[in-house]
């Protein structure tokens, strides 16, 4: 089975991690997983001001930060697992990936933000669940 595995690096990521490690058994014998994190674009304006090799330089670090962890846990737990590193807006680049990649399940954490608050500051999760046909396993 192909797993995506959208990560932050945040706690609900280590929470989704470790439920996938208790429950190593849910999707069969060796599991092909790719994490994907994304980092945001830097905004336009600041382009004019830093070249190009500082910003990929960024975005090169800020998704090391986030997958490195994830990489080791996935060692740790014999795990194969291939890194992926994207820029943009989350929601819309993990839903595209996880088409594109053929993926069979898309896995992630929710941080289970309100009703209220994923209308005022957007949710990833509601984002890549509107825009995805691949099924979706969200774990809180």
């Amino acid at each position: 089975m192909k797993i995506l595995l959208a990560v932050d690096g945040s706690v609900y990521t280590k929470h989704m991690l470790a439920y996938l490690a208790a429950n190593d058994d849910l999707f069969g014998a060796k599991p092909e997983y790719h994490a994907i994190t994304v980092v945001a674009p830097v905004p336009p304006h600041v382009t004019h001001f830093v070249d190009n090799a500082t910003i990929e330089k960024y975005y090169a670090d800020e998704a090391n930060r986030v997958l490195e962890p994830v990489q080791a846990f996935a060692v740790q737990n014999q795990w194969n697992l291939a890194a992926i590193q994207c820029v943009g807006h989350a929601g819309d680049v993990i839903a595209e990936a996880a088409i594109s990649g053929k993926f069979d399940l898309l896995v992630m954490g929710s941080h289970g933000h309100s009703s209220l608050v994923n209308l005022l500051l957007g949710s990833v999760a509601a984002r890549v669940m509107a825009l995805c046909k691949t099924p979706v396993m969200i774990i809180r």
